[in-house]
């Protein structure tokens, strides 16, 4: 089969100066390097190319609600009151349709530049006009200390500045209720326009002048306007005021939250840009992190694969809870296990492997054939046939995620007897379902199968119980849980070696790679010297391997044979060469992946091998997290570049 083209629309593979990047332990110059390598600048588009960066967009939020901005200053999605509901602007999935929207058309523009402010989830976008007149276009959602709490309104904030010249501006707010019908319904008080449809209102409060907007008249931008949009609720205070003080507060916030972070050496200002990513995916009030902010974009072009990623999957929880750990995001970790242990805690429903910000909201799904699609690429699905799905690596993903609780002394609320006999119903479900076929990691739909992935995580959750029964000190139930694991490991291990393919493979006695096996070494069920998980991690890189991106497997599935690399793969791919030994190589891919982000440092699910092009989901919770493990498993140590730099 030839190699796919780049679909309309999508970008070619991204290509970056960077400063050479030392190899090995003992590198000389490791320090010089790192402190040599240039700040990231905003990068200057020019007008023609932006309808190219289908995916280049930045993430803004406060954990509350979380919207999508492009180079040029629109908003194209954004789900309100919270992560799941409703996009009141939903421009991304309109296809050619022009709704679902505010954006800020500067008359005459010839380029943009947009960048993150440094260490905060503020965008700060500037476009320039052929006669040289600029503006500043600064996004952000509230988030900060406030009467002893943090303070996260359901806003928007949309700061406009003039800086040069004398630009002509259009502000345009076209928003969409009931996934993709147009708001038409207005009404102008003193200071707002309240947007009504469907039920639903956002409101913009704004020192602009209303009719300007409402009439989306062209006007001279004289002095500086601040739109904030949200609830219907009145705004008090001096608007443009309240705005510029709202971004300090928040601006403030986000350097100290970063202060806090525990960073690797190497890589810190992608390890930094994927915690916050990270922390805008947690819906503070439950807990629980999101998959994604959108639902719908395909995993390839035309393919089908859309699916709604605004929900919480199990099978992340062990990630996730890793990379928090890594970057000492305590508290969040806590507020994460607290919704992972409630979901778990409900054992009068069977456990799926996906669940709703609010667990035991319906997560049926359905079409919004009122929104074209992704590039004009339907279906938009609401909800996730997922949740009815068995997939048994969600008892494992429980119990590694809650195995933390019991050893992390920074927790409050430390793990004891009395939530490992919790766990313990989950582990003989694990143990029963262990050997028994489910739809996998990935999701199949119309087969089942024993999956090697889902059983190991199930040795994975007796295993644990193990070492938390003898580190509570309960000898008796040590011994049961180690039986059981033991028992799992010899049939697992057994089942998923493939002489054939001299490799573990991704269901017992079904001999075809899968590179979810990567995981094994991991969480080990083998150790990642074992000759047999060495030979695993070769055969994967020669043949599940497209112009250098791990594909997760190459086989047909539901939907044909994937076109597209799934991203999290890679990253595990990287850290089994580095547990195998591979570690200059590990090194040098993830340089290659680090490439693959947006100019904005984030990353969807999928990446097209041949066109370099991010599809799925976006930003995805397993690639950011991907890049806060690998970075921290691979950097150089602190104190050993500054000896070495010295030396």
């Amino acid at each position: 089969m030839s190699p796919a083209k780049p679909a309309p629309n999508q970008p070619a593979a991204h290509k970056r100066i960077t400063a050479p990047r030392p190899s090995g332990r003992n590198a000389p110059g490791a320090l010089a390097a790192a402190l040599s390598r240039p700040a990231a600048t905003p990068a200057i588009r020019d007008v023609r190319a932006l309808k190219e960066q289908a995916l280049d967009l930045a993430l803004v939020g406060n954990c509350r609600i979380a919207a999508l901005v492009n180079p040029t200053a629109r908003i194209v999605w954004w789900c309100f009151p919270r992560f799941d509901s409703n996009p009141v602007f939903s421009r991304l999935l309109a296809g050619d349709e022009e709704k679902g929207f505010c954006d800020v058309a500067l008359s005459d523009m010839a380029q943009s530049k947009s960048a993150y402010a440094r260490n905060t989830a503020i965008v700060v976008t500037e476009l320039e006009d052929r006669q040289g007149g600029r503006i500043r276009v600064t996004d952000f959602a509230p988030r900060f200390l406030r009467f002893e709490r943090i303070f996260r309104p359901p806003l928007i904030i949309r700061r406009i500045e003039p800086l040069a010249g004398l630009p002509r501006v259009q502000i345009r707010v076209r928003p969409t209720h009931s996934y993709g019908e147009p708001t038409v319904s207005q009404s102008i008080g003193s200071n707002h326009i309240r947007f009504q449809g469907g039920g639903e209102v956002l409101r913009l409060s704004t020192d602009a002048p209303l009719s300007y907007i409402a009439q989306e008249t062209l006007f001279p931008l004289a002095r500086p306007i601040a739109l904030i949009l949200g609830p219907d609720e009145p705004f008090e205070g001096e608007i443009e005021q309240c705005a510029r003080e709202f971004e300090a507060h928040t601006r403030g916030y986000w350097q100290s939250w970063v202060r806090s972070l525990s960073l690797p050496f190497e890589w810190q200002s992608a390890v930094i840009r994927a915690a916050i990513t990270l922390q805008l995916c947690s819906f503070e009030e439950t807990g629980g992190i999101v998959a994604a902010h959108t639902t719908s974009i395909p995993e390839a072009p035309n393919s089908g694969r859309n699916w709604d990623y605004r929900y919480c999957w199990l099978r992340d929880a062990y990630f996730v809870v890793h990379a928090l750990n890594l970057l000492s995001t305590t508290q969040t970790m806590e507020s994460y296990l607290d919704y992972v242990t409630t979901v778990a805690a409900q054992l009068d429903v069977p456990l799926g492997p996906v669940h709703a910000i609010v667990p035991g909201h319906p997560l049926d799904e359905i079409a919004a054939d009122r929104l074209s699609g992704f590039l004009g690429m339907g279906p938009v699905r609401i909800g996730n046939g997922a949740a009815v799905y068995a997939q048994h690596d969600v008892y494992g993903s429980v119990v590694l995620a809650a195995t933390q609780m019991f050893v992390d002394q920074r927790l409050p609320r430390m793990g004891n007897e009395i939530l490992f006999r919790r766990l313990e119903p989950i582990g003989e479900l694990a143990f029963d379902a262990a050997l028994k076929p489910d739809a996998g990691i990935w999701e199949y739909r119309k087969r089942t199968r024993i999956h090697t992935y889902s059983a190991a995580l199930c040795w994975a959750a007796c295993d644990r119980l193990s070492q938390i029964a003898a580190y509570l000190g309960l000898p008796a139930r040590a011994r049961y849980w180690r039986r059981r694991s033991n028992r799992l490991r010899r049939e697992i291990l057994a089942g998923a070696w493939s002489p054939v393919e001299r490799a573990f493979v991704g269901a017992l006695d079904d001999p075809v790679l899968d590179a979810s096996v990567l995981r094994i070494g991991e969480i080990g069920l083998v150790k990642p010297r074992d000759p047999r998980f060495v030979a695993t991690c070769g055969a994967i890189g020669e043949r599940l391997l497209r112009n250098g991106r791990i594909m997760r497997y190459i086989a047909d599935d539901d939907f044909g044979a994937p076109e597209t690399a799934f991203l999290a793969c890679n990253f595990w791919y990287i850290e089994a060469l580095a547990a195998i030994g591979r570690r200059d190589e590990a090194r040098e891919f993830f340089a290659g992946l680090l490439d693959c982000r947006n100019s904005f440092g984030l990353l969807s699910e999928d990446i097209h091998p041949q066109t370099g092009a991010l599809w799925g989901n976006f930003p995805q919770t397993y690639s950011m997290a991907g890049i806060i493990n690998v970075a921290a498993r691979l950097s150089e140590k602190w104190e050993d570049v500054w000896c070495h730099g010295s030396s």
